[in-house]
């Protein structure tokens, strides 16, 4: 269990609270960003993004993989987390030292000690990829909070409440911030707007967003 703590390393200027439980901590992530941006390309050349089937066989805007010990995945079998990629039958690639490292100081940061990801969902957004508002609801309890990072184009992020029918908030998330959501908030239903065009140095015409959770 993640348990809350004083905020420690993010400056109060830089912290947004966007409920009880829940705060984007700006630009926490720019002085890894070199060493994000590697990481991503060494999990990325052995684990291709790819866009995923729903259930109800609609495919996903956005294209994902995955690393660390589970990876979430999608098809017409139904939402789950699997050891291994469906596509190669392989493990999912280890999960970076960096991202690891980056999501327990950011959970810290926002009040939560003791987190420990075994899993990191990585989505790419091209100009119009979405996310419609979702629960994070596979994992196997909700003690833990989520961390997502958000590195290239900005984005319009959707936090809304604990029905999907509760208007969102509609939040700007830059390069470099992250985003952290637990305990009373930690069901709250979230996505992302339609992505605008654009160009960042860090991912081209292209965002990418890091998702690190405790499933097990």
């Amino acid at each position: 269990m993640s348990g809350r703590t004083a905020d420690l390393f993010a400056p109060a200027k830089h912290r947004e609270t966007l409920a009880e439980g829940a705060m984007i901590l700006r630009g926490f992530a720019l002085d890894r960003e070199t060493a994000l941006a590697a990481a991503i390309e060494q999990v990325t050349a052995d684990t291709p993004f790819r866009h995923m089937e729903t259930p109800g066989g609609h495919r996903m805007s956005a294209a994902m993989t995955n690393c660390g010990e589970l990876g979430w995945t999608t098809d017409r079998r139904g939402y789950r987390y699997t050891r291994d990629d469906p596509e190669t039958g392989r493990p999912w690639p280890a999960m970076p030292t960096v991202f690891r490292e980056l999501a327990t100081t950011a959970a810290t940061a926002a009040g939560y000690t003791g987190f420990d990801p075994d899993a990191c969902l990585i989505n790419r957004y091209q100009p119009g990829a979405r996310m419609g508002l979702h629960q994070d609801r596979n994992e196997q309890d909700f003690d833990a909070p989520i961390v997502s990072v958000s590195l290239g184009l900005p984005a319009t992020f959707l936090f809304g409440g604990d029905r999907r029918a509760d208007r969102p908030q509609r939040v700007p998330l830059e390069h470099g911030d992250v985003a952290v959501w637990g305990a009373a908030a930690r069901l709250r239903y979230h996505g992302i707007a339609p992505l605008r065009a654009g160009s960042h140095p860090f991912a081209g015409e292209a965002r990418i967003n890091l998702t690190l959770r405790r499933a097990s």
